[in-house]
């Protein structure tokens, strides 16, 4: 794999967290939106190097038409309760609750880790539709660590897609109706990228 190149702007000696405060809302339409903090996790090199290789990653395989194939990432995923790999994932579940919690109306309780080994992992069209989520607004909280990657959006029932970039320590928050009416993917690339984790935070009852 790629080694990582820190960010120029990362300049902190220890990790952190920034000012949950400086969130750009975008509004995919009327309903859906996306909060953007760049940078959010500063100093998090390290926190990427320990999730890299102590976390007990898997591979996962699924069905497709008539076989069986690998999923192009490998996946973690830790349960309400559950203890998590490294203090600050904790520092985020906790500073996002209580940023966001007022306006969600409950706590984020699970962290679902996914790694992208290089350009040729990806993840497919989805919504995170598995539970309440299926009928019910809720938000999604995505921390990147790693290399640059894509997260696209797209409208369910048809549309014009949209994307954003994810740079190492951003964080990307998907509210409103965006997991019932809209899908998002993390295309492949020819790029020539390293690793990059996706931390996603979610509510209860919802995957």
């Amino acid at each position: 794999m790629q080694a990582l190149q820190s960010s120029l702007f990362d300049t902190a000696d220890a990790p952190t967290l920034g000012d949950l405060q400086s969130r750009h809302r975008r509004y995919l339409d009327g309903s859906a939106w996306v909060d953007q903090v760049p940078g959010w996790a500063c100093g998090a090199d390290d926190v990427l190097e320990t999730l890299l290789h102590e976390v007990p990653w898997r591979s996962e395989r699924r069905t497709m038409y008539d076989s069986v194939v690998d999923v192009p990432r490998l996946t973690c995923f830790y349960s309400a309760g559950e203890a998590l790999p490294h203090p600050m994932l904790v520092d985020m579940r906790e500073r996002l609750t209580e940023h966001y919690a007022p306006e969600l109306g409950e706590p984020f309780v699970t962290a679902g880790l996914c790694l992208y080994r290089d350009g040729s992992d990806s993840v497919a069209w989805h919504g995170d539709r598995i539970g309440r989520s299926r009928t019910a607004d809720t938000m999604v909280a995505i921390v990147s660590l790693g290399s640059a990657r894509h997260l696209t959006f797209r409208p369910r029932d048809g549309g014009r897609s949209q994307r954003l970039s994810l740079g190492h320590g951003d964080l990307a928050v998907m509210g409103g109706a965006c997991q019932r009416t809209w899908d998002h993917s993390v295309p492949k690339t020819s790029a020539a990228v390293g690793p990059r984790i996706s931390i996603q935070y979610r509510v209860a009852g919802v995957r």
